[in-house]
């Protein structure tokens, strides 16, 4: 018996909550594939359908903007495909598919959309997430920081539901089924050392790290995690977000056409949980470092 709870077995256990498909490829898809072909049981949950975003394709443009948001249906059947490339097996929409929609970029007339996942309930939110921990028995969940990463809406909301539904999933006084506790609450960080690698490049499009307006602070990240083997299954997830990145090499960009390098090393700040063992640069290389399986 786990002193986490009711344990299904020793399976590694992790939940990765995102808030728009390609997401999860962008910033965690090499530690999604490394822990999926370690035999991990690895969970998806996608907050919106990205019905906002900006179609790249001009073939496609007729995606975008759509009354009937059929952007948002054609990228469920992008994520289907990028998870298949990850070997992630087990995708949830938060609530049900569509049940809230892509709040845009802060600021846009989207927020106030009564369907915005920026205006969803919290506790509302939080409970159809506790529904998945419950079931699942993750000892481990990734979401992003209290900044949603860049400051997106949905990405800071994504982070509050998850926060609350990791402190509700514990509680038995809240909902149905048997409640869990999960060990290790983390964010996904870049750090600024390595947007630096980004502002360096030759003629490249920024002038100060300011400009590409994420990162934290070095001594902020806890782990990385070293996917490079799997680094072409991450490149294939990004190919199989066709409306909204353009893959060449190892380099990918979004609608802005700015040119990004894929990582294979991931990272990660710990929010909730003992840090487990470390490297010689004082950072955990595996999120379910000090869990007892």
């Amino acid at each position: 018996m786990s002193l986490l709870g009711a344990d299904p077995g020793p399976t590694n256990r992790i939940l990765f909550v995102h808030a728009h498909p390609d997401d999860e490829s962008i910033g965690t898809g090499a530690t999604m594939a490394k822990y999926a072909a370690a035999g991990a049981q690895v969970t998806l949950v996608t907050c919106t359908l990205g019905e906002e975003g900006e179609v790249i394709p001009a073939e496609l443009r007729y995606l975008a903007a759509d009354k009937d948001d059929r952007l948002g249906g054609y990228r469920i059947h992008e994520l289907a495909a990028a998870c298949a490339a990850l070997g992630v097996r087990d995708h949830r929409s938060l609530g049900a598919p569509g049940r809230w929609r892509d709040s845009g970029m802060l600021g846009a007339p989207t927020n106030e959309d009564p369907r915005s996942f920026w205006r969803a309930d919290l506790d509302e939110a939080a409970e159809a997430l506790v529904e998945v921990v419950r079931e699942i028995r993750p000892q481990v969940i990734v979401t992003y920081d209290d900044n949603g990463l860049y400051g997106h809406p949905d990405h800071i909301q994504a982070h509050r539901v998850t926060w609350r539904a990791f402190e509700m999933a514990a509680d038995p006084a809240v909902g149905a089924g048997e409640p869990w506790a999960v060990a290790k609450l983390y964010a996904t960080a870049v750090p600024l050392s390595v947007v630096r690698r980004v502002v360096e490049i030759p003629d490249g499009p920024f002038d100060r790290v300011e400009d590409l307006g994420y990162g934290v602070p070095d001594e902020h990240v806890t782990t990385v995690i070293d996917a490079g083997d799997h680094l072409d299954a991450k490149l294939a997830a990004l190919r199989a977000h066709r409306t909204q990145v353009t893959v060449d090499g190892q380099f990918f960009a979004l609608s802005n056409n700015v040119g990004q390098q894929a990582l294979g090393a991931e990272y990660y700040t710990l929010l909730v949980g003992e840090r487990g063992p470390a490297a010689a640069d004082g950072r955990e290389t595996d999120l379910f470092a000090g869990i007892g399986l």
